[in-house]
């Protein structure tokens, strides 16, 4: 099968190169950035690294949803952030069981896995707790991070029937995904402090509200839309 691994970035030049790269030594068909309209050289050294770059709009859901449409002649989807923080050796454990067929969606766990000390801020774990209880409320599906190294098929994905464009796109992802009942695997994941710069979503208290607030809303409407699961 033929996977291509999808970057949405922001910003990243002091990164994205060597996570290009990286992702280059583990071997996938397509790397693609989606590039959510950087000022600074991130597109520049992300192509001089060997990846794709596309214009993936504003949004960090519609740059994963417009790489996703790109993506025609692959099989399994690969999301993960620019910032460095992702270890790409993680990919082959991502990918082995949806390639043997049994998970149709592989999610990794920086709440399993090994963090760095000061990789994550204690709201991010308390947010990926809280949504994992309300999935389990809801679809009988408990996740214990909304983190943004996953896989899935690329039909699976396009069946799901994805709309939201901001940061509430993974934790729609995994929403959809427990009220369609598909094999779900969450499997622990290291997690490095980023790179360079800081966090758009917890390098600061406006952008960690704003987060939350996409994200809570994200929730609520599709707690709404999605009816209970029977399981």
């Amino acid at each position: 099968m033929k996977t291509a691994v999808i970057i949405p970035t922001l910003n990243e030049e002091d990164s994205i190169g060597e996570v290009v790269k990286a992702v280059r030594r583990e071997g996938t068909h397509r790397i693609i950035v989606a590039d959510g309209g950087s000022r600074d050289a991130t597109l520049s050294r992300a192509r001089a690294a060997g990846a794709e770059v596309i214009d993936g709009g504003r949004g960090y859901g519609r740059a994963c949803l417009t790489a996703s449409l790109f993506a025609t002649d692959t099989d399994i989807l690969v999301f993960m952030d620019g910032d460095g923080a992702d270890d790409p050796r993680a990919m082959r454990k991502l990918i082995e069981p949806i390639l043997a067929s049994e998970a149709d969606f592989v999610i990794g766990s920086r709440a399993r896995g090994r963090r760095a000390p000061g990789s994550m801020a204690w709201h991010q774990l308390l947010a990926g707790q809280l949504a994992g209880l309300g999935t389990r409320l809801l679809y009988g599906v408990r996740y214990t991070d909304m983190c943004a190294f996953r896989a899935i098929r690329r039909e699976t994905l396009l069946s799901l029937g994805m709309k939201e464009l901001t940061y509430g796109w993974n934790l729609e992802m995994q929403m959809r995904a427990a009220r369609a009942r598909l094999r779900i695997r969450e499997i622990p994941v290291d997690y490095r402090c980023r790179a360079a710069g800081k966090s758009k979503v917890a390098g600061n208290v406006l952008g960690s509200i704003r987060a939350g607030a996409l994200i809570v809303r994200t929730f609520a409407r599709l707690a709404a839309e999605l009816p209970r699961s029977r399981a």
